[in-house]
């Protein structure tokens, strides 16, 4: 049966735990040689466009980016139904999660990676799920905390941190937390959720395309900012993350982003092993 990535639900806590031994590999087989990978992006973003495009290269394959909106010159499915005979690979980075849906409903054989939607952001789940097993190994037991609103990537994150036993609290302003069915605990202020916490995570306060909203937020997210004295009510063991870009400034300051419990470099880095291991996952190397 063909393996799709579309949320981190995708995956057992066993595939996820697969996933990040092959992501510490330095070499995997070549599988992708000779093949394409189309890697179709409606939202442009640095770190998801080079860490893909080399985790293709480093297993063989050929990436072929493409840019602009789906369904607007064709349908999905009709576009689908045409990169399948040419690329073993569809990748795509959407606004809405639907796009990826319909893509893996007529990709046949061809496996489908969501390298980003409205409802999840698998592949920064797992560099997350990373950097996390670097420092800490076992993760069973380990407490998270989600800082300003729960997004795709608290989604991801959140869901991969429960098959591997570790808890993700979300610390959000009122109307911006998770839903009922994110079954995520929440705590109201941000003092008391990051008490005995192993990890600090944030994200903007908006996102790409939702610029015109950035006057209104910052009043609303300012108490969520993780400071230097946030970070000392956590664990004294504990880190910092953030899936970048960052504004600094703004969801967190410039001495936690740079300073020495942050690891949102090695983060940013890991999106290029753990792209690298899905591909091959996805192909059925084990």
């Amino acid at each position: 049966m063909t393996r799709h990535l579309l949320t981190i639900d995708d995956l057992s806590g066993p595939d996820i735990l697969a996933v990040l031994d092959m992501a510490e590999r330095v070499e995997l087989p070549q599988i992708l040689r000779g093949k394409g990978v189309a890697l179709l992006f409606e939202k442009p973003s640095s770190r998801t466009r080079h860490s893909v495009e080399m985790a293709t290269v480093q297993l063989g394959g050929h990436p072929v980016v493409d840019t602009g909106e789906l369904d607007r010159r064709e349908s999905i499915e009709d576009l689908t139904r045409t990169l399948v005979g040419y690329h073993f690979v569809l990748a795509a980075r959407v606004f809405e999660h639907h796009k990826v849906q319909r893509m893996a409903a007529v990709s046949g054989d061809r496996p489908v990676l969501n390298m980003l939607s409205d409802h999840e952001h698998p592949l920064q789940g797992l560099a997350d799920l990373m950097t996390l097993r670097q420092e800490f190994g076992d993760l069973r037991g380990r407490r998270l905390v989600w800082l300003g609103e729960f997004n795709n990537v608290a989604r991801s994150l959140a869901g991969g941190a429960k098959l591997l036993g570790a808890e993700l609290t979300a610390c959000c302003p009122e109307g911006f937390g998770p839903s009922d069915t994110d079954d995520v605990r929440s705590v109201e202020r941000p003092q008391d959720a990051v008490e005995g916490a192993d990890c600090l995570v944030t994200d903007t306060w908006y996102s790409m395309g939702w610029e015109a909203e950035a006057n209104e937020r910052r009043p609303v997210f300012r108490p969520y900012q993780v400071t230097s004295d946030l970070m000392s009510r956590a664990n004294p063991s504990a880190i910092f993350l953030h899936c970048l870009p960052a504004h600094r400034g703004e969801e967190a300051t410039d001495d936690v982003l740079d300073g020495a419990q942050s690891r949102i470099f090695r983060q940013a880095h890991n999106r290029m092993h753990t792209a690298r291991a899905v591909l091959a996952f996805l192909m059925g190397i084990r």
